[in-house]
């Protein structure tokens, strides 16, 4: 291979060996994804997609012919009644918020299973920080949640032992955010499903699916989840969806989540599509594949890191159940270079150097690398992290496996160019 990019070549010959290594779990990743190929394709093929499904309305979007059918092929992939697929959500936390002010009316509690939420639901909450004019706490809804355990998992004993019967939402966060705990399993969330509803039959079981559609073969709507919400930007949209975010699950739920997005009693009849149906069509469609490219990324970066003595989070060999890996680097100088490195291999920007700043909706300074074609996208290769001990870089995404190998085989010249690593094996 050319040395398009003067990599050290201890770097080169130790990746070499890593991809001999994980030749098993590639295999696996290819299994989950040849899968959920086909179920993409089973739906878009049982909903008769066709060109004049790409075209675009403006206004009041009524009659919207290919926004209807991507609904109805979004809840056939996650195996619910009714979906909202809309390119208005501005961000994951857009569409988690909206659906939550569908549902939530004052005095109801809200209850997350899995300890503190992502830092941006803490502000939409009013916990765990500054408290935000207009959160929930303002609108009188009442808040609760059950830690974690010391190990990181999910307290299934307390959950059985919680009174949901007072419970209007139990929130489940399935990503792990910027925290060591792990990404929730697909058997684990149909596990609090089912212990949540046999307890209670009018609380609503609500996932944050965010960053882990298409990790497993099956979706949390597929194993009693009652919704499930998500970013297009991150795993569904496939690097292709520009902006947009999507609710799936029961119809009634659905409907309240589309009230919160637009108004009352106008629910999911209007939004225009603004000729984005097409982009969101072909997110979807290459999302399985592009997800896979993510989560060998994913499993390389651990085994590397890990060879060369890094804690990583997950553990090389572990089941994922989202594209989100931690490596622990242990100190701001390495940190820094290696968000440097990410960048300095990004397809957008690669000019550019990542410097730490005051991010919305964060307490502490975050640093990012992030090379785009769509800015913030989470499925495209970035690595980002707040600046505080143990310093944990948080790497996600990768549109294709070998470009984003490339990016983390970069990071880790950047911190031998430094003197911040010693390369033996």
């Amino acid at each position: 291979m050319v040395n398009f990019f003067d990599i050290d070549e201890k770097i080169l010959e130790l990746a070499e060996k890593i991809e001999l290594e994980l030749a098993f779990e590639f295999e696996r990743i290819d299994k989950i994804s040849s899968h959920n190929e086909n179920k993409v394709l089973r739906a878009f093929i049982d909903n008769r997609v066709s060109e004049i499904h790409f075209n675009s309305t403006t206004g009041y979007g009524y009659n919207d012919l290919g926004r209807d059918v991507l609904e109805r092929v979004y809840s056939k992939v996650f195996g619910a009644d009714d979906a909202l697929v809309r390119h208005n959500f501005v961000s994951g936390t857009h569409a988690l918020s909206a659906s939550l002010f569908g549902i939530l009316r004052p005095g109801d509690l809200l209850v997350s299973v899995a300890g503190k939420p992502y830092d941006t639901i803490c502000r939409v909450i009013g916990v765990h920080g500054p408290k935000i004019s207009g959160c929930f706490l303002d609108y009188g809804v009442r808040y609760d949640e059950i830690s974690l355990l010391k190990s990181g998992r999910v307290d299934v004993e307390s959950i059985k032992n919680f009174d949901w019967s007072r419970v209007k939402l139990a929130y489940i966060q399935r990503s792990r955010g910027y925290s060591l705990r792990p990404a929730l399993a697909i058997d684990e969330i149909s596990e609090i499903s089912d212990i949540i509803h046999n307890s209670s039959k009018n609380t609503v079981v609500f996932v944050d699916n965010c960053y882990g559609e298409f990790v497993c073969e099956k979706e949390p709507t597929d194993v009693g989840a009652d919704l499930a919400v998500g970013s297009l930007i991150k795993n569904p949209g496939g690097g292709i969806a520009v902006t947009g975010g999507y609710v799936v699950g029961r119809k009634e739920l659905v409907e309240f989540c589309a009230n919160g997005l637009t108004a009352p009693g106008i629910g999911k009849e209007v939004g225009c599509s603004l000729g984005q149906n097409r982009n969101m069509y072909m997110g979807l469609f290459f999302a399985p594949s592009v997800v896979a490219s993510a989560l060998k990324v994913s499993a390389f970066s651990r085994r590397l890191f890990e060879r060369l003595g890094y804690r990583v989070f997950p553990k090389s060999g572990e089941d994922i159940g989202d594209i989100v890996s931690v490596l622990q680097l242990g100190s701001e100088k390495a940190l820094t270079a290696f968000c440097e490195g990410i960048q300095s291999g990004s397809v957008v920007d690669s000019f550019v150097v990542p410097q730490a700043w005051n991010m919305p909706g964060y307490q502490e300074k975050v640093i990012m690398a992030s090379g785009a074609f769509t800015s913030g996208s989470s499925i495209e290769i970035s690595a980002d992290a707040p600046l505080k001990e143990p310093y944990n870089v948080y790497l996600q995404g990768g549109l294709t496996y070998n470009s984003g190998k490339m990016c983390v085989m970069l990071a880790l010249q950047k911190m031998l160019s430094k003197g911040l690593i010693n390369i033996e094996f």
